[in-house]
């Protein structure tokens, strides 16, 4: 089953910006696309509004803006808000993992928004209008632009994110066991141990202490833990962590050759000499020759479809 992303309309080549063009993001629709079903949203068309139309912008208090149009000063904020909170309510429905923004859209900008002020100065402190009602209703799921999709780290987190969202929708509508909570934290653990030791020893006590909590706050309270410690960037320090802990499973198989070939490529990594996929192909070649069964499980070593490259690059 393909992941299904919300999506901004114009990044799938659909002509509804304001100057009756598109903004088509050819690795969003062509790499991407063969993995995710998309559902696109165009706040302004969907609203009412024409193509073309009036450019739009944000002004006064950055928390707290008006949509006001460039010329004419006509304000939209009441008709996008109507409009905002029922449309997020609808999409409840769809079962999204996510959301890909059109950056420096007042409407559907995630972050660092123009706001004029009242001399017409901008401050890029603003949240498209949407954007600000889709997160503030869905606050656990992945949201990116599609400029930072284009930043390789930034990209590679927002995707492992939306499988892992996935994978543990899948565990969350099936009946609720323990077991399943249980089995599903065991084959995440290193990945999030790669984001957070914080979360990974909270997640660890409230999975060891399940016996003890209603099924339904055990899955609540996993699934919000889960999704803020992978919003948290992994890095490489805490990527050779994980490496060198993974290293220990083979204690006993390797040779001494074998071993300081390991650490030799784990320390390149870390010196940015060559990108993580590296030391993560040489540990999933030792899996398969020692049948290592709990790094087996590990999505740590396969987060994504190898097919699209991303540890290629980080």
């Amino acid at each position: 089953m393909k992941i299904k992303l919300g999506i901004s309309s114009c990044l799938l080549g659909n002509s509804v910006r304001f100057d009756g063009g598109h903004a088509w993001d050819r690795y969003i629709t062509d790499t991407l696309g063969q993995y995710v079903d998309y559902v696109p949203v165009c706040p302004e068309v969907e609203c009412g509004l024409s193509v073309p139309r009036e450019a739009m912008r944000l002004v006064g208090d950055a928390n707290n803006p008006r949509l006001i149009t460039v010329h004419s000063k006509k304000d939209y904020t009441d008709k996008m808000l109507r409009w905002a909170r029922t449309r997020v309510a609808g999409l409840e429905q769809e079962n999204l993992c996510g959301f890909i923004f059109k950056s420096k859209s007042p409407s559907s900008g995630m972050e660092r928004v123009k706001v004029y002020d009242e001399n017409g100065v901008p401050a890029k402190k603003g949240v498209g209008m949407f954007a600000r009602c889709f997160m503030e209703h869905f606050p656990l799921l992945p949201v990116e632009e599609e400029g930072r999709l284009h930043d390789p780290v930034l990209r590679e987190n927002f995707i492992e994110r939306i499988f892992a969202y996935q994978r543990w929708r899948e565990v969350r509508d099936q009946k609720k066991k323990i077991g399943a909570v249980v089995d599903f934290h065991t084959s995440h653990k290193l990945l999030i141990l790669s984001h957070s030791t914080k979360h990974y020893q909270i997640m660890g006590k409230l999975v060891a202490g399940a016996k003890n909590i209603p099924l339904a706050r055990l899955y609540a309270e996993y699934q919000s833990l889960l999704m803020e410690s992978l919003a948290i960037k992994a890095t490489a320090r805490k990527n050779c962590n994980v490496l060198q802990h993974m290293m220990g499973y083979f204690k006993e198989q390797l040779s001494a050759d074998e071993k300081q070939e390991l650490l030799e490529t784990i320390d390149h990594y870390r010196q940015e000499i060559v990108p993580l996929i590296v030391p993560i192909t040489l540990i999933n070649h030792y899996v398969r020759k020692y049948d290592q069964p709990y790094l087996k499980v590990q999505y740590y070593l396969h987060p994504h479809p190898i097919e699209l490259q991303l540890r290629n690059h980080v």
